[in-house]
């Protein structure tokens, strides 16, 4: 299959050979440059090396699990707007949320299915693409009036609007709740008013909306 011009390059994360097999020949068949990690330090390194343009990331790994190697990606600017996607068996709601709260943009469980992770990445890839171009755009406009814009154009509360503000920044629900002074959790809490609010899913998707809206006729 002859590659797009504008193939994503996605690092793909996981200790199973039979998953980075499988995972490795859907994403080469549907055009993308894939590369591959089989543990947290090899994938820490290939991020920062590479700057994919979107991470498929095991939550459960040996060493360094999925949920650190998140953590440290975010904690790093060169690598803090990279979209990860976890993978994972784990569907408990404090498995989810704690992806959430490392920095993920998205989760898949397993057993993986490939059109459905193809459905994703390209979801996110265009919505961080997008998000990129808006925030170029929008340089120019200082924090303060982004915060007050994003009240008056979502109706959003004071403390939502500089959740969803810190979000755009590529900030963790983490690094948030130490930056607002709170926990993570009321941070995620406040996300969810902003998702409703925004009609959207992912922090992503907010983020790219908010641009977007932001950076747009009458904006």
């Amino acid at each position: 299959m002859t590659k797009p011009e504008n193939a994503g390059v996605v690092l793909i994360v996981d200790d199973v050979p039979e998953n980075l097999s499988m995972l490795h020949d859907a994403l080469d068949e549907a055009g993308y440059k894939v590369l591959v990690a089989t543990n947290g330090e090899s994938a820490l390194a290939r991020a920062r090396q590479t700057l994919p343009d979107v991470i498929l990331l095991d939550a459960l790994m040996p060493g360094i699990d999925g949920f650190e190697v998140a953590r440290r990606l975010k904690a790093d600017f060169s690598t803090q707007h990279i979209p990860i996607v976890f993978m994972t068996g784990l569907t408990e709601t404090e498995h989810v949320l704690a992806a959430f709260e490392a920095g993920s943009s998205d989760y898949v469980t397993k057993p993986i299915r490939p059109p459905e992770v193809l459905a994703r990445i390209a979801a996110h890839l265009r919505t961080a693409r997008q998000l990129q171009e808006a925030l170029k755009a929008s340089e120019s406009i200082d924090d303060k009036t982004l915060v007050a814009r994003l009240i008056a154009l979502f109706r959003l509360t004071p403390r939502e609007a500089e959740v969803l503000f810190w979000v755009i920044k590529g900030k963790t629900n983490r690094d948030i709740g130490e930056i607002l002074s709170t926990s993570p959790r009321t941070v995620n809490k406040h996300l969810e008013h902003v998702f409703e609010k925004l009609g959207v899913e992912t922090r992503t998707a907010a983020a790219n909306m908010a641009m977007s809206r932001v950076g747009g006729p009458g904006g």
